[in-house]
């Protein structure tokens, strides 16, 4: 087994089917070494098979919630519980010591926006629990907006990927398949690069 079939949605589903689906998300979403791993194409695959009768999209949409907000809750536990460790390398590229406090400052201004867009960014999903965990944010409102994050990307991408399953020809679907997700991971970055432009207008 190649290592790059791991990173195959649809070798995913159709070896491991809804575990396969729960254990990628949860990692993906709470785990720091899960930043690699596939979200939103995944997703977006589970909800083409839902279409095509391979999985029922009620479990996708309920194994993919359940792994979101269990990943996001242990990544939080990992930042409130281990935050100065994880974030102890000043060499590091993502966890520098300053980061923490930068964190806690950030949360406490922009916390409900950034918990509800991350969902949404690769990458930055996977890291944005932990920070909130360093930054101290309160547990009950992080809580509160991962639950509503969890829904609206857990349910929603998958009945994204179920709606073009459904209106669009199973031969035409399988050839576009690929250029469909990439269209989606592309848009997934549109937030990190407006954040971008926008600090480098204030820097300016």
């Amino acid at each position: 087994m190649h290592a790059a079939e791991w990173l195959d949605p649809t070798f995913l589903i159709r070896t491991f089917s809804y575990l396969g689906l729960l254990f990628v998300v949860f990692a993906e979403t709470g785990l720091l070494m899960g930043f690699f791993l596939p979200g939103d194409s995944l997703l977006l695959t589970a909800g083409i098979f839902a279409a095509r009768g391979d999985l029922a999209l009620a479990a996708v949409c309920g194994v993919c919630f359940v792994g979101a907000v269990l990943g996001n809750t242990v990544g939080y536990l990992i930042g409130r519980r281990f935050g100065p460790r994880v974030f102890s390398n000043p060499r590091s590229r993502f966890l520098k010591p300053e980061y923490v406090e930068q964190a806690g400052a950030y949360f406490e201004r922009y916390g409900v926006r950034t918990l509800l867009i991350s969902r949404f960014v690769p990458i930055v999903r996977t890291f944005v629990p932990t920070m909130a965990g360093a930054g101290r944010m309160d547990f009950r409102t992080f809580t509160l907006y991962n639950v509503v994050g969890a829904l609206l990307w857990a349910v929603g991408v998958p009945l994204l990927g179920y709606f073009l399953g459904q209106i669009i020809p199973a031969k035409v679907l399988d050839k576009y398949v690929l250029a469909i997700i990439a269209v989606v991971l592309v848009a997934s970055f549109v937030p990190i690069g407006l954040e971008v432009l926008k600090r480098r207008r204030v820097r300016a």
